[in-house]
């Protein structure tokens, strides 16, 4: 999926994210927990498409469902409750009932600026094996606001894979937060963090459950069955997305809020 694109993900799109989980090769290994019960291990990667580093992520849950961690990924409501960064969470609208477009903006410490997104998420679930990828565009009712650097994902995917008492976790992700933060910084700290979202994915995957039961509606999972994404949003039209490269979406304000 090429970046300001608004299409339907093809079968191409998804061999492409399990290539890039189960391939190695080019790949610097970052960080291992082998020897532990939640094994995690996190690599990183340059490629030609920016200064900022690929990184990957392979983790396996012991006595969390395929279908569980498919779930928590998608569910908008739920994610209030664990994504401790998530400021806002809006479903614009949807191309097909695998493939939608929202936007997401997340708080990021003082000085740094506050980050937002418009995404492209698409997925595909094949029963053990489930997969979902999401990346930039634009629509013209979510364009750059104050107060916030829109950030631009090239690819983010998740792969998700039943397995012996668990399941597997592949995460991929490669994003330039614009603004002023030195390349070497955020490629360092994205490492560094990767494995703490595991361990947040985790830990929320683990109260789902309890938690969907008591909703008024546990069998609202429109990511499973698309007749209730038809029947709560609006078709996504071309016309309302606009070549992302073609608009001043790249806000470069300073990070330092306080700064005259």
């Amino acid at each position: 999926m090429e970046v300001g694109v608004v299409k339907i993900a093809e079968d191409s799109d998804f061999t492409t994210l399990k290539y890039l989980v189960d391939t190695h090769e080019g790949w610097n290994l970052e960080y291992d927990t082998d020897g532990k019960a939640d094994k995690t291990k996190v690599w990183t990667k340059s490629t030609a498409e920016s200064h900022f580093k690929m990184v990957k992520v392979h983790s396996v849950f012991q006595n969390i469902s395929a279908n569980t961690m498919f779930d928590v990924l998608h569910d908008p409501d739920y994610r209030k409750k664990w994504d401790e960064h998530m400021m806002a969470s809006i479903e614009i609208g949807y191309l097909n009932p695998n493939n939608d477009v929202g936007y997401y903006a997340l708080s990021c410490p003082p000085p740094v600026k506050n980050r937002d997104f418009v995404l492209q998420r698409s997925w595909l679930d094949m029963g053990d094996e489930k997969l979902i990828i999401n990346h930039s565009v634009h629509h013209k009712d979510y364009a750059p606001k104050k107060g916030f650097i829109r950030a631009i994902s090239f690819m983010t995917g998740f792969v998700i894979r039943k397995c012996e008492h668990g399941c597997f976790l592949g995460y991929i992700s490669q994003t330039d937060p614009k603004g002023k933060l030195p390349t070497w910084l955020v490629n360092k700290i994205t490492q560094k963090f990767a494995p703490k979202v595991v361990k947040q994915l985790k830990k929320a995957a683990e109260g789902y459950e309890a938690w969907k039961a008591e909703q008024s509606d546990p069998a609202d999972k429109p990511w499973i069955y698309p007749e209730l994404t038809i029947g709560r949003l609006s078709r996504i039209k071309a016309t309302d997305c606009i070549d992302i490269e073609a608009s001043s979406v790249f806000e470069t304000n300073e990070e330092s809020q306080g700064k005259k």
